[in-house]
């Protein structure tokens, strides 16, 4: 094991993940996190860089509740993309992306989104 690899399993965990686990996401709200993490991923989140970073953070931290509205292949895909960030894994992300933003209604996602600034960056 790498001496990097030590020193991210013994980091502390970001404060946007210490918040999620804290307030106790749901898998509605875990997959509004999938989706908002495959739209940063897309280059399409008008997010600061900062709320991006949190919202990566709170992905890792509850990615495992999310419902089966997102199949193991969202979540490789996600990894794949942000370990190699290329060109083929990047335009993975995209039809993920488009279909992401088709499954989950619109006003889902404008709770979850009005529950992170509130709650996170408010």
């Amino acid at each position: 094991m790498t001496s990097a690899a030590t020193d991210l399993r013994n980091a502390d965990p970001h404060p946007a993940a210490q918040w999620s686990l804290l307030v106790g996401f749901n898998p509605e709200q875990a997959d509004c996190t999938t989706a908002v993490v495959l739209k940063i991923l897309d280059n399409k989140c008008k997010m600061l860089p900062g709320e991006k970073l949190a919202v990566m953070a709170i992905y890792d931290a509850v990615r495992h509740l999310a419902s089966p509205l997102f199949e193991c292949a969202v979540h490789d895909a996600i990894r794949a993309a942000r370990q190699q960030p290329g060109t083929l894994t990047l335009e993975a992300v995209h039809p993920l992306r488009v279909h992401a933003e088709a499954a989950i209604p619109k006003p889902v996602m404008k709770r979850y989104k009005a529950f992170l600034r509130d709650g996170l960056f408010g």
